[in-house]
């Protein structure tokens, strides 16, 4: 199936690279290369990263942080993120708009589904920040949300690792790679694939989630042509 309105979902940690924290900026530019291959296919394109490249508010709460300010404050990393990738993609000539879930009208738009639908239908790739503007929903739990909201054809979970397997394939060399799952298939076997709350979500709006390797160059773009890449959770 060839997609026509994606959301692809990155985690703050890809945009690491092989730093211990931050913003690699070589990765940044290979983002947006791959990303630049999908737009001039005429595919529209959202994005929604996380921070935990800058900061987590769970690993804050378990150091003795309110858990609130921990998330709030992981909501700005996702913009500071937001920020960064908007700048590597508008270097390649990219149009975007940054839309944050809490306002900072000086540097973002506040998101409204109707001008981030109208911005995806002009070309522009639009990045979501800030998460659901929530404390204790996560960015897996924001993708779904903002994908549902746009009505995009699917979730592409950008990963380290090329698909779902029946274990860590990084641990052990025996596991088994999974083409396709259902969502009731990777409930039962346990398998992490985003939190249950993005989960149940996506599963209740039937909207797939296809988990892929970021990394490796070309697959975005064959991922959103139709080819098999991945492994794709689906009903």
């Amino acid at each position: 199936m060839q997609y026509k309105r994606v959301l692809l979902k990155l985690s703050g940690e890809a945009l690491m690279g092989d730093r211990q924290y931050g913003i690699d900026s070589n990765r940044l530019k290979e983002y947006a290369k791959e990303i630049k291959e999908v737009t001039e296919k005429g595919i529209e394109l959202a994005i929604v990263i996380g921070g935990g490249n800058i900061f987590r508010g769970v690993s804050g709460a378990s150091n003795g942080m309110d858990r609130v300010q921990g998330d709030h404050m992981g909501m700005l990393a996702t913009c500071i993120n937001g920020l960064a990738l908007q700048s590597a993609l508008e270097d390649e000539g990219i149009y975007t708009r940054l839309q944050t879930a809490i306002q900072i009208k000086e540097i973002a738009e506040p998101y409204i589904k109707r001008k981030a639908i109208r911005h995806l239908e002009k070309g522009r790739v639009v990045i979501f920040g800030a998460g659901t503007g929530n404390p204790y929903f996560t960015t897996d739990t924001a993708a779904v949300l903002r994908a549902i909201e746009i009505n995009a054809d699917a979730i592409l979970k950008g990963t380290r690792v090329d698909g779902i397997y029946n274990v860590d394939p990084e641990k052990d060399e025996n596991a088994i790679k999974f083409e396709t799952i259902t969502f009731k298939d990777v409930i039962s076997k346990g398998l992490k694939v985003m939190d249950m709350t993005a989960f149940t979500l996506s599963e209740e709006n039937k909207l797939p989630i296809i988990v892929f390797d970021m990394n490796t160059s070309g697959n975005l773009l064959k991922l959103v042509s139709g080819k098999q890449i991945g492994t794709i959770v689906n009903h």
